[in-house]
């Protein structure tokens, strides 16, 4: 149950009414939001707080992002949903914007991030057997260690994380994980049957963990050597999370399928895509591979305007000075109730001294001093702003943080 210690009377009958009847499947922080604007969300007491999370990237643009709101809004009045049996205005100016952002051919939209993974797996299984000529149901796909690519039942299937995994079972076949960032054990564990490599650029939910910088390149040059595809889930890094509109641009590298998703909704809707080009999207025929809502019109309406928000690098831009004023003043923290600072642009995992108490114990600080923040693997907090977020809001929570800090030592004495 969440702790409701310091939470209004109006706030706690919300959270015991999720609690009653929602599944447990999350534990969140004790507040209750009621709206948001740009980079702040205000709860139902009227308490405003600095959002630190951004529903985990899906909210790049800013809460109530006014050009993505009206793009919504405007298709709203016309027409939400067709399904793919007919054609719709809206799909075909999405899908060209979105593969000329990605330098592809062509984009499969779909809706959830683990449903781009899972197309992704699809496709790579696909082109090995009809392209590579792998023997049917024998093909494998390499993984890394710690990755995070959902929980679906496939996905869980390669993940390292026993809570995800735990009496889920039994598990879909044909992945090896190796260590992240390790391509001689890639490179070692690539068969004639291998058609893929897939990877996160840099790591999210492991804590913000940015493998070395020649890891990439590397894997780039195997995959390519070996004829196996590289797949590069993006759906958390990409979409100028981290200074660029892809991670992988911070390497040179060009993977041979994007998978995209959170920020590409514009934080009103769920919206995911594949992106490659037609030599492995174009072996998909009628029938093989759907969804009901996948590209609708009101998708593919705000995956358009967010992609035209992406394509002036404003944003990008914004990313990458305002994160290295964020990571600047993260690493002056470090032996001072920080053990470690990782990530690019707006993006960080701060690593929290033991001694203070868990990562979470933390959120629940910064909560109280009006930011929100979300801890995983206990020790480490993932800071993630909108990419809208001003320098002095930027400072304010840094500032919150090191408050917190400085109140957990003084708990301790």
């Amino acid at each position: 149950m969440t702790d409701r210690k310091g939470v209004s009377p109006a706030q706690q009958a919300a959270i015991a009414q999720t609690e009653t009847w929602g599944a447990h499947n999350y534990l969140p922080l004790p507040v209750v939001i009621d709206s948001g604007e740009g980079a702040w969300l205000t709860d139902i007491d009227g308490n405003r707080y600095l959002d630190f999370l951004s529903a985990y990237s899906a909210v790049n643009f800013g809460h109530g992002n006014p050009v993505l709101t009206q793009a919504a809004i405007d298709q709203l009045a016309k027409v939400t949903i067709t399904s793919r049996a007919v054609f719709s205005a809206p799909y075909g100016p999405f899908v060209k914007a979105l593969a000329e952002l990605c330098g592809k051919d062509m984009v499969l939209p779909m809706n959830t991030g683990v449903e781009a993974v899972e197309s992704g797996i699809k496709l790579a299984r696909k082109w090995g057997y009809e392209t590579k000529g792998v023997e049917e149901r024998h093909a494998n796909i390499i993984v890394m260690a710690n990755n995070f690519h959902g929980r679906t039942t496939t996905v869980i299937s390669f993940s390292n994380d026993e809570t995800a995994r735990r009496n889920f079972g039994p598990f879909t076949p044909g992945f090896r994980t190796v260590p992240y960032g390790d391509v001689t054990a890639i490179a070692d564990e690539i068969d004639d049957n291998t058609v893929a490599v897939l990877v996160e650029p840099i790591q999210g939910e492991a804590g913000v963990v940015v493998p070395p910088k020649s890891f990439l390149p590397a894997l780039r040059e195997l995959c390519t050597e070996r004829n196996v595809l590289m797949i590069a889930d993006e759906i958390q890094s990409g979409l100028g999370r981290t200074g660029k509109t892809f991670a992988c641009e911070h390497s040179g590298v060009v993977p041979d399928l994007y998978l995209l998703g959170k920020a590409l909704g514009g934080g009103i809707l769920p919206v995911s895509a594949v992106v490659g080009n037609r030599d492995i999207l174009g072996l998909l025929h009628p029938g093989q591979h759907g969804s009901t809502f996948g590209g609708n019109p009101l998708a593919s309406a705000v995956g358009l305007a967010a992609v035209e928000l992406l394509k002036t690098g404003e944003l990008q831009q914004r990313s990458s000075e305002l994160g290295e004023h964020l990571h600047k003043r993260l690493r002056t923290l470090i032996g001072n109730g920080v053990d470690a600072v990782r990530g690019k642009g707006l993006w960080a995992g701060v690593d929290i001294d033991p001694y203070l108490g868990t990562a979470r114990s933390i959120c629940y600080k910064l909560l109280s001093r009006g930011v929100i923040a979300k801890d995983t693997h206990e020790k480490t907090i993932r800071l993630a702003p909108p990419l809208v977020i001003t320098e002095a809001e930027l400072d304010q929570a840094i500032d919150a943080l090191v408050d917190a800090l400085a109140e957990a030592r003084a708990e301790k004495g």
